[in-house]
């Protein structure tokens, strides 16, 4: 007989089947249709500071309003403590040592449009698995993987190189160099030393020319002219880049094209805002992935007048209340198109918020509530474990609070396996899909392990074993903090990763996270019997970690990431760059 048939007669198949049918839009929603994805990512937003985190005095009231409706993550964690290495594991599903985005010395994030480090065009991003899955995929707002390799405009780094159709926003990241009006902040103390070595030579030099004028120095002039020209191009040697740095980092891009050159502050804002909605708008009819990737609240905290004193957290909560309104923005967007119930939204940061981050007493970084450090700390949970809320009418429950450890990686497959695409069978994808998680069909993560790096240095390691409920976390390394006790690094600017400013465990400092968050009672072999069985599970499974990288190319290497004035991305003639073509409209 048929199966139509069989079905009929069946009192116990028909039932089933009816129930099959009912069901199979919720568990296999990809398979329905392929749902849009709006991906709102925050740049240096500690996790303390959103409300639905616990925060009572800034008011985050549209991102409290995701957590609601959707499913907030407790134990969600960041690749890597700083934004170019976790954004590249956010895009790639990949901790950032095997694309080469993690670096072996201070220079831990790009730090030119003009070098020529950045995301490898072999890196296959979700990005473009949905772009080969049909969907329009647009970028607004940061990069920060870099921009060319080898001319000015090859845009090998490029957003447009790696999946996205549509790119509007900053190529680099937001720092307070882009704000004229603001202290700089790019390599300051670098700076302060180039400065100093150019004074010493010219007064080396001066001394040396009244000397010979006075009689006092018997110097022959061409002596003087060659030091005379080796001041001037000391000088040149790093004034033309450092001296600079507004015109060849604040810039905006539409596409492949250069909008503002250096960027127009005040209006930033509203421009990726407009942009943001515009996408939206123009893609309803079809799958879309918008990936908003917000400048704020990164210093040097760009906040409009509408919002300027309204928070009882100074510039940096007039900041994050701005962001929060932008979120609404979006959110009302999507439902004014009708597409709430179509459309995966997901809003995380890219890292902890930014503890040293001062201005004499103004307090310019974020904070991550309970949990010790902060950016640049690859192995504290300030520095790495950041908001998470999915929202999806219809799929995800409503309300739900999961306390599992996830990290950015997982928005990688997920994502690629809803819009129907395939994970890559070529490379190590360290993300796992959060779908069961999300919907409560699965209990526990899929994460037994997660590694936490320093650049490329091995800091922490997170085992959930999963039979007990338990989250351990063994330190092998940590920084020293500045001045002692202080919780942060605040005599130099940001945490180091290796050398004098850490400290090495052996044995390991070892916390179990459901019972200790805050890291503040570290467990030894006389107050933790499983202390030795704990530390032999996470040394065998460093072990196995280690044997699946594969030496790449250094991105973030010194010869990469210093300023090559062929590779400027220029809007008129080099070194003569200068447009603003939104102010031309």
């Amino acid at each position: 007989a048929s199966f139509p048939l069989l079905c009929f007669r069946s009192p116990l198949v028909a039932p089933l089947v009816f129930g099959l049918v009912l069901l199979a839009p919720f568990t296999q929603p990809s398979t329905v249709t392929q749902p849009n994805f709006v991906l709102l990512l925050a740049d240096d937003l500690g996790i303390g500071d959103v409300g639905c985190y616990g925060n009572d005095t800034i008011r985050t009231p549209n991102i409290d309003r995701l957590a609601k409706e959707g499913v907030k993550l407790t134990q969600h964690i960041a690749a890597a403590p700083l934004c170019t290495p976790s954004r590249a594991a956010f895009l790639t599903g990949r901790y950032p040592l095997r694309s080469g985005m993690d670096a072996i010395n201070d220079y831990r994030v790009i730090f030119w449009n003009a070098g020529s480090g950045g995301l490898p065009p072999n890196e296959t991003t979700f990005a473009k698995i949905l772009q080969h899955q049909g969907y329009s995929t647009g970028l607004i707002g940061k990069w920060h993987q870099g921009v060319n390799c080898e001319s000015r405009n090859d845009h090998c780094h490029h957003p447009l190189k790696h999946g996205f159709d549509y790119f509007y926003g900053m190529p680099f990241t937001l720092i307070s160099d882009c704000q004229p009006t603001e202290t700089p902040e790019m390599d300051r103390a670098f700076r302060r030393k180039l400065w100093l070595s150019t004074q010493m030579i010219g007064l080396v030099t001066l001394t040396a020319v009244l000397g010979r004028l006075t009689g006092l120095i018997s110097v022959h002039w061409r002596t003087l002219a060659c030091l005379a020209g080796f001041s001037f191009l000391f000088f040149i040697s790093w004034f033309s880049s450092y001296g600079f740095v507004r015109y060849w980092n604040c810039i905006m891009m539409r596409n492949h094209g250069i909008t503002e050159q250096p960027m127009v502050t005040d209006r930033t804002t509203s421009l990726i805002l407009r942009e943001s909605i515009s996408f939206i708008e123009r893609n309803k009819h079809k799958p879309f992935l918008l990936f908003l990737s917000f400048l704020h609240s990164h210093t040097p905290l760009l906040t409009t007048e509408e919002f300027l004193g309204r928070s009882r957290h100074g510039l940096y909560g007039d900041n994050v209340e701005e962001m929060d309104w932008m979120v609404g923005q979006v959110l009302d967007a999507i439902d004014k198109e009708g597409l709430k119930d179509t459309t995966l939204v997901y809003f995380a940061s890219d890292h902890g918020g930014w503890l040293e981050r001062q201005e004499g007493t103004r307090q310019l970084g974020g904070w991550n509530g309970i949990y010790k450090g902060g950016k640049a700390m690859g192995g504290w949970e300030g520095g790495i474990r950041v908001p998470g809320i999915f929202r999806w009418p219809g799929v995800l429950p409503a309300g739900t609070v999961i306390d599992e450890p996830t990290s950015l990686m997982d928005i990688y497959p997920t994502v690629v396996q809803l819009a129907g695409g395939a994970v890559p069978q070529d490379r190590v994808i360290d993300g796992r899909d959060l779908l069961p998680l999300l919907r409560g069909t699965a209990v526990h993560s899929q994460h037994e392990f997660l590694f936490h790096y320093c650049g490329v240095h091995l800091h922490a390691v997170r085992w959930h074993q999963k039979d007990t409920g338990a989250v351990w976390k063994a330190h092998y390394m940590t920084p020293i903090f500045s001045p002692p006790g202080a919780g942060a690094c605040y005599d130099r600017g940001f945490c180091p990763c290796f050398g004098e400013g850490v400290t090495h465990h052996e044995p390991p400092l070892l916390f179990e996270l459901s019972q200790d968050p805050s890291e503040a009672k570290p467990l030894s072999a006389d107050t933790e019997p499983l202390f030795d069985t704990v530390i032999r599970r996470i040394g065998r499974a460093i072990e196995e970690h280690r044997r699946t990288l594969t030496p790449v190319p250094e991105q973030l290497s010194v010869s990469n990431v210093v300023w090559k004035p062929w590779l400027q991305p220029c809007c008129g003639t080099f070194p003569f760059c200068w447009c603003d073509k939104e102010s031309d409209k």
